[in-house]
């Protein structure tokens, strides 16, 4: 019996363990055991019940509840906390996924025990050093066993770093997600109607980031722009107290009187939304990519993202924190014509994981 130990720490995590745990359950209940660690690293009210149903996942044996604080110390915490999980359960492998403090603390937590870490989403880069998500990729990479990349660019940009052995393209995990929920979100939910939305007839927001929550003057040009969006067309933004907070303070809520502001959404209603939305605006790494395996055209509002394939082909458009950028890319945003290119896999990504991981 092969035994693993997953360790996720914010929600888009969860949703891409989700479809590893899938395989595991479905294909190798005889051969697997996983154990699923929570760090409580993005402490989200949308995780109830509900949201471990809707992903078909049971909830986590450890729940470390370790968030707030500096990075420095959040991390620390998290790898004495993972440490001591680690030397009971024994694991043969330790999985983690993307770029958050709980990834680099389960890497680094199972490196100095000498037991092999397998990192999901290896190879990404943004080549911004500022961004912390960007020191987590990079030393987690550096640390695993098995480097599972998603796409081409993200196995050459690990051999550029001189990381050859243990690197596999398996697709992305996130496409296997959006293909076995995209049915069941169009069919069994109301959001669309709960919010008075029409099909293709609205702009679907998300602001997350700490480079653009913590920094005021960003901030204040992603608001204006949103309220200059919703003059003449319905524009949503799911969004956290904390951003509300700062939006707040600074007069913007006010602004953006006519901007359909309501709290984080559940998984599927976020699906829904996504898939029906005329144009999405995120700073968020995985809503770009959700926006390109629905076929929504995407303006990101950072000046660089890892997932460069979704601009070459089109679909995303990067403009940083600039009104004006952000209001004339959204009223411009159209689907690029031809057939849409398939750079995240096949919708196997998960399969191929656990084989690799099996040897």
């Amino acid at each position: 019996m092969l035994k693993i130990v997953t360790i996720v720490g914010a929600r888009p995590q969860f949703i891409k363990a989700a479809a590893v745990s899938r395989v595991i359950r479905n294909d190798h209940a005889d051969t697997i055991e996983e154990t699923l660690v929570h760090t409580g690293q993005h402490y989200d009210p949308n995780m109830s019940q509900v949201f471990f149903d809707e992903l078909e996942i049971p909830h986590p044996k450890f729940n470390l509840e370790i968030s707030g604080g500096t990075h420095g110390a959040m991390t620390g915490r998290m790898l004495e906390a993972i440490e001591k999980v680690l030397l009971s359960e024994k694991p043969d492998w330790v999985l983690i996924y993307g770029d958050t403090n709980s990834t680099l603390a389960g890497a680094l937590a199972a490196a100095k025990l000498h037991i092999p870490v397998a990192h999901v989403e290896a190879g990404l880069r943004s080549f911004n050093m500022r961004m912390p998500e960007e020191i987590n990729r990079i030393l987690a990479d550096r640390v695993s066993n098995l480097l599972f990349c998603p796409t081409e660019v993200a196995v050459e940009n690990l051999a550029r770093e001189g990381i050859t052995k243990g690197v596999s393209l398996v697709g992305d995990v996130m496409y296997d997600v959006s293909l076995y929920y995209r049915d069941v979100a169009r069919s069994n939910n109301d959001a669309l109607d709960r919010f008075e939305l029409k099909e293709g007839d609205y702009v679907l927001a998300t602001c997350h980031r700490a480079e653009n929550t913590d920094d005021p003057s960003r901030l204040r040009e992603i608001g204006l722009a949103l309220a200059d969006l919703a003059a003449d067309q319905a524009v949503i933004l799911p969004i956290h107290p904390r951003t509300a907070k700062f939006m707040d303070e600074q007069g913007l809520i006010t602004a953006m009187k006519n901007v359909k502001l309501v709290a984080p959404l559940p998984f599927l209603d976020m699906i829904r939304l996504e898939q029906a939305a005329r144009t999405i605006v995120t700073d968020s790494g995985g809503v770009q990519k959700e926006a390109f395996f629905y076929e929504v055209p995407c303006v990101t509002i950072r000046d660089e993202t890892e997932w460069t394939e979704t601009v070459g082909l089109g679909w995303n458009r990067l403009v940083d924190a600039d009104r004006t950028k952000i209001v004339t890319a959204v009223r411009g945003a159209c689907r690029p014509s031809g057939a849409q290119a398939r750079p995240y896999g096949d919708g196997s990504a998960s399969k191929a994981i656990i084989e690799r991981m099996l040897g």
